[in-house]
């Protein structure tokens, strides 16, 4: 199965780059190019696509607002977002995984690194390697962006409904551990790991789990800490 990729950022010779780039890829193409954010969400639509690569900051409607309006659209909910930033650490992104972007990417990646980020997405994964999951996100939240005594309620309610299991796995998760690290941990198959993390996203209204993670953080099930 291809994958289709939409190209979204106002830097055309960027875009450029990555059409030639992953049109090389036998398994994915290129099926539209935009240059802000109203236009991805509307060739998101016509297009059909699977995985867009999103830049944050645009002229118009930036890369933010544009992910938002593809989460909250239910003909779009098999699209994945993946927010490309400038810098490593992007004060946009954890409002980007609010949104419903499955991870972020930084432009200077090595190409190997932007193809498996595409892969990954397609495939429904989050794109939080464990130290940007303990760092990066824990570092935003504790900072301010989410104020320690401003839990969100009816997320911390929803929680009720998970089971022991499905809150210790919710846990592993937002430790930015895999599957397979999370069944060793628990002394579990990973294919009951995985039923625990679909019934956890099921449950909590999580797209994927790059939004279970910012769900742990902002219910108080786990809190943040800079080391």
């Amino acid at each position: 199965m291809t994958i289709r990729v939409l190209l979204v950022d106002d830097q055309a010779l960027l875009r450029s780059a990555f059409r030639v780039l992953v049109d090389s890829e036998a398994d994915m193409e290129v099926v539209g190019e935009a240059s802000d954010g109203a236009q991805a969400v509307r060739l998101a639509r016509e297009q059909r696509a699977d995985v867009v690569l999103m830049d944050i900051r645009m002229p118009g409607t930036d890369g933010l607002a544009a992910t938002r309006l593809i989460s909250a659209d239910p003909g779009l909910a098999h699209v994945r977002v993946v927010m490309l930033t400038t810098f490593e650490v992007d004060e946009y992104v954890v409002q980007s995984l609010r949104a419903g972007a499955s991870g972020f990417l930084g432009k200077g990646a090595e190409p190997e690194e932007l193809l498996n980020a595409i892969r990954i997405a397609a495939g429904g994964e989050a794109l939080l390697s464990p130290a940007a999951t303990k760092g990066l996100i824990a570092q935003f939240l504790a900072q301010g962006d989410v104020l320690d005594d401003s839990r969100d309620p009816a997320r911390a309610e929803r929680l009720d409904a998970l089971t022991g299991r499905e809150r210790e796995v919710l846990v592993q998760v937002a430790g930015g551990h895999s599957n397979d690290e999370i069944a060793e941990r628990l002394e579990v198959s990973p294919l009951t790991v995985k039923t625990h993390v679909n019934r956890a996203m099921a449950k909590l209204g999580a797209r994927d789990r790059a939004q279970l993670v910012v769900i742990a953080y902002e219910s108080g099930l786990v809190r943040p800490r800079v080391e």
